[in-house]
């Protein structure tokens, strides 16, 4: 059996009790100080138990102290003293614990915030002494001395920009084409204009140029001071999220895409205007405007209706006063766009967008002659202060039917012929020959544009026809041999495979044209037609110049050689109407044609050309007197 303990060793044990609470309280007293430790026993009403001689009360005061609970009144038995001592102790720690790291951190808070406030001190410093002296320090200002240094030491000039034209005379060729821009630009209302032409026939310039008339004229609304803004559609690049459109303007939100630093700071987004509004007033020229994004182009198509940009952003708050005006004005009313576009395209009219062509007038342009290269040579050339020979230009015009390449080529012969000559001339024009412009064209490895040339003489089976690729005439030229089947009745007639589907229609078209014409069967035959080359051409308008080289091989009666022709054959033998004439008549001219043979129901359309005799023909014998005249007296007229 247990024995209960004596009153001596009961005794004994609440003495033990008492030293140790007290103890306690006197560790208490050392954390919190002695007033302290008073003043908190007596709001948790544990101060009459602190004094008391009783055991059981100051075990409770203790607890009431250590927990910070004034409602703890059970007294404990005896025998739970111990494990509640030990739990105040273990709850002391922990309180010493938290408060040791509650002041280590209060003291890091403390330290963190004298750094920032000396920071913020600092900034504000910097800023004050940025306010006086500006944005400038020696470092900048260094460097923009060694920029200005750099930019005055020009030892170049662009040849093309040098004799770039200055007047709308100074474009040649293009009297037709300038007259109609100028009349829908300089009008008191002028037209959205798209140009078509080849590359370097002065498109560019002539818009460039046309604005300036019209800023001349009293009732144009371009003013002095009208911008003429330029891109190119090819090298537009946009984002579709908005976040950035250099021809139409974007916003800049201040989170993501770094509105200035003044606005960002508030949480206000940045508009930034677009080239459509630095061209309000004057011209927008978009060259290649063909190779324009189509959703940009449809985009820019809303600004020509409306006049203006408009601009939203999920970060503008009307409400807010800090948004500065010209960014509440751009949100709520957008930016002015009134402007005239001028849209260049090497492209014909049917790829480009029917909704963009529904809103602009259309002025084509026309490709260059020799005679018109050679021309821009001479001009080009005295503005070099130099002389070319008759030779070296006709050579330059050989090879390029650009007028743009045409002064590059002038360029190279120009820098050849002053090597050669070891300095410029004191007096008088630098001499550039036929043999410093054949160095220049054999330095570019060029080959010659037009390769078909016109001849006084006749040939059997052998034709001229015309084709157009990007508003370029060139001559296609066409021979046929015809030899006796080699079985009776079971002749063949070929083409070469490169050739399109609508042109192998045609040969057939011919076939049964010359058999309803002159009686000429062609299954006794086996004929072969070529396209010198192997140009693959796609469209009927060759039909005419294969049925005149498949009659010409089949009857040994020559065709002259200075004639070229056009047009679609019916299988009755008419002449039928084709597109792109202006094109033909110059690829012709180019070749040095003294004729070609239009369909008669392309007449309307055609307004008097020079340097070359229009003849029109309505069926394949009118052709034939042209350019057959034998056949007349042979015995295939049955007229």
């Amino acid at each position: 059996m247990t024995q209960k303990p004596s009153m001596a060793q009961n005794l004994e044990m609440e003495e033990v009790f008492k030293r140790k609470i007290g103890a306690m309280f006197s560790y208490l007293a050392s954390i919190y100080g002695a007033e302290k430790l008073v003043l908190k026993a007596g709001k948790l009403d544990a101060l009459s138990g602190m004094k008391s001689e009783d055991l059981l009360q100051q075990v409770i005061a203790l607890q009431k102290v250590v927990y910070e609970d004034p409602t703890i009144r059970v007294s404990p038995a005896i025998e739970e003293i111990p494990d509640i001592l030990e739990e105040c102790q273990e709850e002391i720690a922990n309180r010493i614990a938290r408060q040791s790291v509650e002041q280590e951190i209060e003291e890091r808070v403390t330290r963190r915030m004298q750094e920032k406030h000396e920071e913020y001190v600092q900034d504000i410093k910097r800023e004050i002494l940025a306010d006086d002296l500006g944005p400038e320090n020696e470092t900048t200002r260094k460097k923009l001395q060694d920029l200005l240094r750099l930019e005055r030491k020009n030892i170049s000039r662009s040849a093309l920009a040098f004799l770039r034209p200055r007047r709308l005379k100074d474009i040649v060729g293009q009297d037709r084409a300038i007259q109609a821009l100028l009349s829908k630009i300089a009008s008191p209302f002028p037209q959205h204009v798209i140009l078509y032409g080849p590359p370097g026939v002065g498109k560019t310039s002539a818009a460039r140029l046309v604005l300036q008339e019209a800023q001349k004229l009293p009732f144009s609304p371009f003013k002095r001071d009208a911008a003429f803004v330029e891109t190119d559609g090819a090298t537009l690049r946009w984002d579709p999220r908005e976040i950035t459109n250099p021809l139409l303007g974007s916003v800049h939100d201040p989170i993501y895409q770094g509105a200035r630093r003044d606005l960002a700071e508030g949480g206000i987004p940045e508009p930034k205007l677009g080239l459509v509004t630095a061209a309000t007033g004057g011209i927008l020229f978009i060259d290649e405007i063909g190779e324009m994004d189509p959703l940009l182009q449809n985009k820019l198509l809303k600004v020509l209706e409306d006049k203006r940009v408009t601009f939203d952003s999920s970060y503008y708050d009307p409400s807010d006063p800090r948004v500065p005006e010209y960014v509440r004005r751009l949100f709520e009313k957008g930016a002015p766009a009134d402007f005239v576009m001028v849209g260049a395209t090497t492209r014909d009219p049917e790829e480009i967008s029917p909704a963009l062509r529904s809103r602009c007038a259309e002025v084509f342009f026309d490709a260059l002659t020799p005679a018109h290269i050679v021309q821009i040579v001479k001009s080009a050339a005295r503005r070099l202060k130099a002389k070319i020979s008759e030779e070296g230009s006709e050579i330059i015009a050989d090879y390029t039917i650009e007028g743009r390449k045409a002064v590059g080529l002038l360029a190279d012969a120009y820098a050849i012929a002053l090597h050669r000559h070891g300095s410029m001339p004191e007096r008088g024009f630098l001499s550039i020959t036929a043999a410093d412009v054949k160095d220049a064209i054999g330095t570019g490895r060029l080959l010659p544009s037009v390769t078909v040339r016109a001849r006084d003489a006749a040939e059997v089976g052998k034709s001229f026809g015309l084709g157009v690729m990007s508003y370029l005439g060139s001559i296609l030229e066409i021979e046929a041999v015809s030899f006796d089947a080699r079985e009776p009745g079971k002749g063949t007639i070929r083409m070469n495979e490169t050739a399109g589907s609508m042109v192998k229609d045609s040969l057939f078209n011919a076939a049964v044209c010359l058999r309803k014409l002159f009686g000429i069967d062609l299954s006794s035959k086996d004929v072969h037609v070529n396209i010198v080359g192997g140009a693959r051409v796609d469209g009927p308008s060759a039909g005419l110049a294969i049925t005149l080289a498949i009659f010409s091989a089949v009857t040994s009666l020559p065709l002259r050689q200075d004639v070229a022709v056009t047009g679609e054959v019916s299988l009755q033998g008419q002449v039928k109407a084709i597109g792109g004439v202006y094109e033909k008549i110059y690829g012709a001219k180019q070749a040095g044609m003294k004729a070609i043979l239009l369909p008669e129901e392309n007449a309307k359309g055609v307004k008097e050309v020079r340097g070359i005799d229009v003849v029109f023909v309505s069926n394949v014998k009118e052709a034939l007197d042209v350019v057959c005249p034998e056949w007349r007296r042979s015995s295939y007229c049955a007229d």
